[in-house]
């Protein structure tokens, strides 16, 4: 099938959206350094995701039945040019990305006063934004090798954001540094994977890739690059057994900086896993559906169990909300395993229902941090009695994580359960309750410990200041909101599982932009 492009050029403001989101906080933050304000950079950073999120609003309101909106860099029609294209299911991802990143900055900015350097809270604003840019990026390019560009652009930026966790504890530059070596070989890995594809098919915009694979069939360089994109990806999301990098980098980073991350990183690389698994490629070739069968499914089941085991048996909060982070990853990935539109379906709305519960649980753990300087178990106890807000905030999503009903966890957990039920496997819907009581264990542990244990040691602390708290309430109040109120999140993603199982031949192209 052909792609079919605009002749003309777009001048109105909803076919140049598209390149705002990328251009605005790209610009902002070499601004951040040139102006060299901490208060200045703070604000700069917050109008920037500010409009981006508003943006994204307003994308996915009018994506969420269909359609497609094409930006061509430069005025250059793809496949030969660089495109940004959204969709259904990236606009979900871009919100997703968006919100967070402007609901953090408020929070951040007395977590950063405590946690950061002074000397470096120019830079951390600027690779805060250059995190941003690169995410939002990974989603919205049309073109695979700007993906790596992008995921490049975000992972030097966190690798940054992270080592800054050394001003309070040295183990951060660790962490760091971990990170960095598992993350480049992560990119190594995909940006071989896209040689080869554009070595057999003389191609990299996305489209066009899924086209070629498709008429032209599978051979031998095809499926090695599959193999390559999956591994470093696997990494980038941290399916066990490539996930050792995560840990550490949520246990030491600066709180924002986890905050941020846990929401949104492994969102953005899970996003590109998907695109490739179901657009790219296809589970009708053979290969893939052994492949998602054989190696994805169980894979997702023992990440779903092992990391949440371990999680049991952590002593420090954030070192727990970190192994639940890949244990939730496990959730994303079996989803996808299902290979039936309702899975697809529960993988992008666990996406952003996980996004926001894990950001507010890592607020907490930051505000508690603040306060203790150290979140293990010993130093926490009993603080929900002198803080109640920060405590019941974190009730929230703790109920969340779990999937209690009137909460967003519910909602995902219970379609992935249906979507097993729909292809007749009851024995996986009876993993995925069994692994929900594990994250019973480990919630119930932290609540026990924030209500009911003795604090013998620290004394009497107050409540978090408003700054820190209205964020928090905010993604406390969307878990719930987001438990009764499904329309835009199940009504985007299943428009998008929808789009993401077509076959590359029988999709309906629908361009409403060409921007130059």
């Amino acid at each position: 099938m052909a792609i079919e492009h605009a002749n003309h050029v777009a001048l109105s403001l909803q076919e140049q959206l598209p390149i705002w989101l990328i251009v605005i906080p790209f610009i902002t933050a070499p601004l951040i350094l040139l102006l060299g304000n901490k208060q200045l950079a703070w604000l700069l950073s917050f109008v920037a995701t500010g409009i981006s999120l508003f943006i994204s609003i307003l994308l996915s309101l009018h994506l969420k039945s269909g359609g497609v909106i094409s930006y061509h860099i430069g005025g250059w029609a793809p496949p030969i040019g660089i495109e940004y294209r959204i969709d259904a299911t990236n606009a979900l991802i871009l919100l997703l990305i968006s919100s967070i990143g402007t609901v953090v900055l408020p929070y951040a900015y007395k977590s950063v006063n405590s946690e950061i350097n002074p000397k470096h809270h120019t830079l951390f604003y600027a690779c805060y934004m250059l995190c941003f840019t690169g995410l939002m990026g990974i989603v919205i390019t049309g073109d695979a090798f700007n993906i790596f560009v992008f995921l490049e652009i975000s992972s030097l930026a966190t690798y940054v954001l992270v080592a800054m966790g050394a001003y309070k504890d040295k183990r951060a530059l660790t962490a760091a540094y971990d990170y960095l070596i598992l993350g480049t070989i992560g990119a190594t890995f995909f940006v071989i994977g896209i040689g080869f594809l554009y070595m057999a098919t003389g191609t990299l915009n996305l489209v066009d890739l899924a086209e070629r694979i498709s008429s032209q069939g599978l051979n031998r360089t095809i499926r090695a690059g599959f193999g390559f994109i999956v591994i470093g990806l696997g990494l980038k999301i941290a399916i066990m057994p490539l996930h050792l990098w995560l840990p550490k980098a949520y246990t030491f980073a600066p709180s924002a900086v986890t905050v941020f991350l846990s929401a949104t990183a492994t969102k953005a690389s899970m996003y590109v896993l998907l695109k490739f698994l179901f657009s790219i490629y296809h589970p009708s070739f053979a290969f893939e559906e052994n492949t998602i069968l054989i190696i994805f499914m169980p894979l997702a089941i023992a990440t779903m169990f092992l990391a949440s085991i371990v999680a049991i048996f952590q002593t420090n909060l954030k070192r727990m909300l970190a192994y639940s982070s890949i244990g939730q990853i496990g959730y994303l990935l079996l989803g996808a395993s299902l290979m039936n539109s309702m899975g697809l379906t529960a993988t992008l709305v666990h996406m952003f229902n996980h996004g926001i519960t894990k950001a507010l649980l890592f607020m907490g753990a930051g505000i508690l941090a603040l306060k203790v300087g150290k979140v293990s178990y010993e130093n926490i106890a009993g603080l929900g009695r002198s803080m109640p807000l920060t405590a019941a905030a974190m009730v929230v999503g703790g109920l969340s994580l779990i999937g209690v009903p009137g909460t967003a966890g519910f909602i995902s957990k219970w379609l992935l359960i249906q979507a097993a039920f729909a292809n007749g496997w009851w024995q996986i819907s009876l993993l995925i309750v069994v692994s929900s009581l594990l994250s019973v264990v480990y919630v119930w542990r932290f609540i026990e410990i924030l209500y009911i244990a003795p604090n013998n040691k620290m004394g009497t602390k107050t409540e978090a200041s408003a700054s820190m708290l209205i964020p928090m309430w905010i993604l406390a109040f969307a878990c719930l909101f987001f438990g009764f109120f499904t329309d835009l999140t199940l009504g985007t993603a299943q428009t998008a599982a929808e789009n993401l199982l077509s076959l590359p031949n029988s999709v309906l192209q629908t361009t409403l932009g060409d921007g130059s």
